[in-house]
């Protein structure tokens, strides 16, 4: 029973650096060896106990099973919190006065309200991804060298969602707006779903589900 107390006391060492992590799993690879190495069925049994143990561990499981990955779990979990944050934003018309506002405000011809909106739901979605310590998120494998794949899916799963669901609720082009409001409205719906999905998708602690194309983010719990 002695192989137990390694792998619960290095629960909050998942959560601490990348360094731990490794050291977890090199102890459950040690473990493994040790089940071949060890002949008397009792102690086998024991050491198969100790490894059963490790893998529930909450931080263990995300760091065999979320390391590297962007699962299509990732992306449901992000569907479903963009609907969740979107759905109470469809049915207000302060939706319909924003996106003017968005609009009748130009510098140059250019609404630079709506530009700002639109830059404002970048930072703030990469805010919470990275820079708060809800989950520590290294990436690996960036678009163009710098675009974390991870902010790319949530910012498009969450963008189509609020499409969808303007256009699907007929709440678009309710009194024939300009395409720049209509375009305005979204974004509107856009700020709350990208709030939503991020969340929906950083703050389940199992990351399950098949590889995506996407994907390929280096996440590790905290």
């Amino acid at each position: 029973m002695s192989e137990r107390e390694p792998h619960a006391g290095s629960e909050p060492s998942v959560r601490a650096d990348s360094s731990s992590e490794a050291d977890l799993e090199r102890l459950v690879e040690e473990l493994e060896e040790l089940e071949e190495l060890v002949d008397h069925p009792a102690e086998r049994e024991q050491v198969r106990r100790a490894i059963r143990t490790a893998h529930h561990v909450p931080g263990l499981h995300a760091v065999e099973n979320g390391i590297k990955r962007y699962t299509t779990r990732d992306m449901a979990e992000a569907f479903v919190g963009s609907i969740l944050l979107s759905l109470p934003l469809l049915v207000e018309d302060g939706v319909f006065e924003i996106a003017e506002h968005f609009v009748e405000f130009t510098v140059a011809g250019v609404p630079v309200f709506l530009l700002s909106n639109v830059l404002f739901i970048g930072l703030f979605t990469t805010a919470l991804l990275y820079w708060t310590d809800i989950r520590d998120l290294g990436v690996t494998d960036p678009l163009f060298g710098f675009v974390p794949r991870r902010l790319v899916g949530i910012l498009g799963i969450s963008l189509l969602t609020a499409t969808g669901l303007m256009i699907m609720w007929g709440r678009i082009l309710e009194g024939e707006p300009t395409a720049a409001e209509a375009f305005g409205r979204i974004t509107v719906i856009w700020t709350a779903g990208a709030f939503g999905a991020a969340l929906g998708d950083i703050l389940p602690e199992k990351n399950e589900g098949d590889d995506t194309a996407i994907g390929r983010i280096d996440d590790r719990d905290r």
